[in-house]
């Protein structure tokens, strides 16, 4: 249902604020300034947005900069909000409430406004908070891609790195829901919310019998599945421990592999990539994105997915450079969203 509280004055604004990287730096440094509003073609909707959900994504291209920018950059790929300017008979009409994933190429959400075109996005169920919602797209969607590369099936054995993390707490949830029996790493203090979860055995990564342990719990045969979200040598030690022909989704570049390794495991590698969809410009894969984000809030609204924890930061450039910085620091198992708040 269209949302009747937007105000005629804020559809006719000509500036908007905005939270900018001026340069990448290593310290995160952003500023708060003043933007024109984005003016829209087309297909293309106007979004008062509401709520932005931070990736560490964000946060690492912050540092090291992204060859598509241009800067000042506006961060942010995720967020929430209301549609207050559509081309006519364009759906979803003026006053929906929904949620999308930017461009990793363009300009990002961290702003009063923004624009996207109507078929990348998703209309946010009136029993799904909005702050919620915002913490969905990219966590949600690599699971997904992820689980899909993967091919999981009833009575597949999948392991999950990293399962504390917003990509591991949903992608456990929807293996489970797929019949996989999931196996998955984390530290101590979180073993108690990934077995709540679903995971059926998890392992302290940072045991030095981590790799025993595993062949213990598991038996010889090895992983049907492995989704690898830490990269590096981890990459190398999974495909170890996968059967011949497993298969794994890497969501960080691929490490150089000892080819005796290979040989002897045969393993089908996956890449995950969710900005490829844009930069790309893969108009299918753009709207695949949509399909997988009406998957994510419907799940939410009828119960079976839990959202990690929201915690919400200010819509201030030193508030979010905290928060992105405190990401890439490790030990947060939930999601930070920023809310915007407009005068």
């Amino acid at each position: 249902m269209p949302n009747t509280n937007i105000l005629p004055e804020k559809t006719s604004a000509q500036t908007m604020r905005a939270i900018v990287l001026p340069e990448a730096n290593e310290a995160i440094r952003l500023e708060n300034i003043e933007l024109s509003v984005p003016q829209c073609s087309g297909n293309e909707l106007l979004i008062k947005v509401e709520y932005v959900g931070l990736n560490p994504l964000d946060a690492q291209y912050a540092k090291t900069g992204f060859c598509q920018w241009q800067y000042p950059h506006v961060l942010g790929l995720d967020a929430v909000g209301i549609v207050v300017n559509a081309p006519k008979g364009i759906y979803p009409p003026i006053g929906a409430r929904v949620m999308w994933h930017a461009s990793m190429g363009a300009q990002g959400v961290l702003s009063e406004y923004a624009k996207v075109p109507n078929y990348a996005v998703s209309v946010v169920p009136e029993s799904v908070s909005p702050e919620k919602a915002a913490a969905l797209p990219c966590a949600g969607m690599t699971a997904l891609i992820s689980l899909e590369k993967l091919q999981i099936t009833e009575g597949d054995t999948l392991l999950i790195e990293g399962g504390a993390g917003a990509v591991g707490q949903i992608a456990i949830q929807f293996a489970k829901l797929r019949g996989a029996d999931v196996f998955t790493t984390a530290a101590k203090r979180n073993h108690k919310l990934v077995k709540s979860l679903g995971a059926d055995a998890v392992f302290d990564y940072q045991d030095k019998k981590l790799c025993e342990k595993i062949r213990r719990a598991l038996g010889p045969q090895g992983f049907d599945a492995v989704l690898d979200s830490i990269g590096g040598d981890v990459t190398a030690r999974n495909i170890e421990l996968m059967r011949f022909c497993g298969r794994i989704a890497c969501l960080k570049p691929l490490p150089s592999f000892e080819q005796d390794l290979l040989f002897k495991k045969a393993p089908n590698i996956s890449i995950v990539s969710l900005a490829g969809a844009w930069l790309a410009n893969s108009l299918c894969a753009q709207q695949r994105m949509s399909f997988m984000s009406n998957l994510l809030l419907d799940s939410v609204a009828k119960g079976d997915l839990i959202v990690p924890d929201v915690s919400l930061v200010a819509f201030n450039a030193a508030h979010i450079s905290a928060a992105l910085n405190e990401q890439l620091a490790g030990g947060f198992t939930g999601k930070k969203v920023v809310k915007i708040k407009t005068a």
